[in-house]
């Protein structure tokens, strides 16, 4: 069984600043090691280190056996180029090497031409080439549906997100590569998908760091954690040799004895501090003193010299004030409501201060609902108009969707339908306000920001944000505009842990109602109505999550 060992490793951006610092970890045996951290951590540029792309300033990576690589985004043009880059090097090469011969015989049938092409083809052989061809096909059949042969020339683009991480990871999990390095690989995959990755990687056997936001599915695989904390001398990395259900308790113990630990020191540092400074004092007037100050300097010295325990790592202190306020009894009012060529009509009702998650298939027209309780629903009074200018496109239906007395929809839409925030910076938005939303002075703006660790982005644009940090964006610009009805699409797609647990509490002490389309089970946990978008065209409520729901395919009109 092979083993990868990163030590000590330390590097700077660019600008000199330290982003990582004595970095170690370790993965072997067939652990399954997750690589999580706040937004901007450094989990991408550790990655890099570790495949050999970035040298670092110290420290060393050091393995044995092969490395399976799967990046966030996939790479190849056809089926056969995104296996061929999942193989291991020596059939790559050799594939890459055979694909150059095959060209150049095509262009030149010549005697040489077609003696190198034979010799490729012999070291395609020797490499183990048709030995991945006879793994390739079992992979497309279990991914695809058909065989390689079948797909080999497909466009990688003509496959949805789903299918081309699918096919990446039966490569991978079933390959010869004892460990495996996986950057967000439940990304695009759905539930059923996701619950397949997990009893993928638990029987498969190899080493495997990976890094994911799912917290289900870190639950559900995870046999260590190893945290990025932040530091301003750099992020340093903790592992909690356990799953992800122990993982909150065991950190909040490590902060404690880091304090514990800390306050013992200080308090040490003064006692020491002060009998040097006493025998300073009795040595003036007493040279039989003057022995026992220097003895007090010199383990004052070494013990400054030893310095301070590890510091504390810095937790992102996000401060979610989702306040909300009464409404009428019934939130909202659906009757013989349907969404044309989604959904058949159906008739629910929402009270005031219930949870609700929508799930269903995609494309099944969750998002669609969430839009026109966005607008205010069919014919919507002034009381109802949403908290924010977001333009919201129409959405066809018959029957009608009416919103209570008091109720004000706030909107988290999926982060590319935010054209209204484009081309203006953070402290912007928030000091012109809009027609609903108040305009905050600079400074309070400013606090604003901080409270959502967004305060050195301030100057930047909506765009240039990354995803967690637009989302964040999103639920700041919630809070401040009064919101009493929160309607989420899929609002923990982006935010790294502890974004989304800041989230949920924030929900949980929300006064109002709140509606959320998401795949995310974890999130899940916190709602208490469960409304199915079913593959029948029929919406009904379940006792329990559904997350197998196929998707719709029956013509309506």
């Amino acid at each position: 069984m092979g083993y990868l060992d990163v030590a000590s490793v330390d590097h700077a951006l660019p600008d000199g600043r330290p982003l990582l610092r004595e970095v170690s970890l370790r993965v072997g045996d067939g652990e399954r090691l997750a690589l999580i951290g706040a937004n901007g951590a450094g989990k991408t540029t550790l990655l890099r280190i570790i495949l050999g792309e970035i040298v670092p300033e110290a420290g060393a990576v050091t393995r044995t056996g092969g490395l399976g690589v799967m990046r966030q985004f996939l790479t190849g043009a056809t089926v056969h180029a995104l296996l061929l880059s999942l193989a291991p090097p020596q059939v790559r090469e050799a594939g890459l090497a055979l694909e150059s011969a095959e060209h150049a015989m095509e262009e030149d049938p010549s005697t040489s031409r077609q003696m190198a092409f034979a010799s490729a083809l012999t070291r395609w052989g020797e490499a183990g080439g048709y030995e991945a061809e006879v793994l390739w096909d079992v992979c497309t059949v279990a991914a695809l549906g058909t065989t390689f042969e079948g797909c080999r020339d497909r466009a990688v683009a003509s496959l949805s997100g789903g299918e081309q991480k699918r096919l990446a990871l039966e490569a991978l999990l079933r390959g010869p590569d004892e460990t495996l390095l996986l950057d967000e690989p439940d990304n695009f995959l759905d539930v059923p998908g996701k619950r397949w990755l997990e009893e993928r990687l638990v029987e498969s056997g190899k080493n495997v760091l990976y890094v994911s936001h799912d917290r289900e599915l870190l639950d559900r695989t995870a046999t260590g954690i190893v945290t990025l904390e932040l530091g301003a001398a750099g992020n340093t990395a903790w592992t909690h040799p356990g799953g992800f259900s122990t993982y909150p308790e065991a950190r909040e113990r490590r902060f404690a004895r880091l304090d514990e630990q800390r306050r013992r020191w200080d308090e040490e540092h003064a006692k020491l501090r002060a009998l040097v400074q006493m025998y300073k004092q009795k040595a003036a007037y007493n040279s039989d003193m003057a022995s026992r100050y220097r003895a007090a300097q010199t383990r004052l010295e070494r013990f400054e010299q030893a310095g301070p325990p590890e510091e504390q790592p810095r937790e992102q202190k996000l401060g979610m004030r989702l306040r909300g306020g009464r409404t009428g009894k019934r939130a909202i009012i659906c009757r013989s409501l349907e969404l044309t060529g989604l959904m058949d009509p159906f008739d629910l009702e929402v009270r005031f201060g219930d949870r609700v998650a929508v799930l269903g298939s995609n494309g099944s027209g969750k998002s669609h609902f969430l839009r026109l309780l966005a607008a205010g629903g069919s014919d919507p009074d002034p009381e109802h108009l949403p908290v924010a200018e977001v333009p919201i496109e129409r959405v066809e239906h018959a029957g009608t969707a009416r919103l209570g007395a008091r109720v004000r929809p706030g909107w988290f839409a999926q982060t590319h339908g935010r054209a209204d925030l484009l081309g203006r910076t953070l402290l912007e938005i928030l000091h012109r306000g809009d027609e609903h939303r108040a305009g905050r002075p600079r400074e309070e703006a400013a606090r604003a920001l901080a409270r959502y660790e967004l305060a050195r982005s301030a100057e930047q644009t909506f765009e240039s944000l990354s995803g967690g940090q637009q989302a964040r964006f999103q639920i700041l610009l919630l809070e401040l505009g009064g919101a009493t009805l929160l309607l989420l699409d899929e609002p923990t797609d982006n935010l790294d842990l502890e974004s989304a647990e800041a989230l949920q509490q924030a929900l949980a002490a929300f006064e109002g109602t709140v509606v959320a389309v998401t795949h995310d089970r974890w999130f899940v946990r916190d709602m208490d109505r469960f409304v199915v978008f079913g593959a029948d065209g029929a919406v009904r409520e379940s006792d329990v999550p559904v997350w197998d729901e196929a998707r719709v395919e029956r013509s309506r009109g």
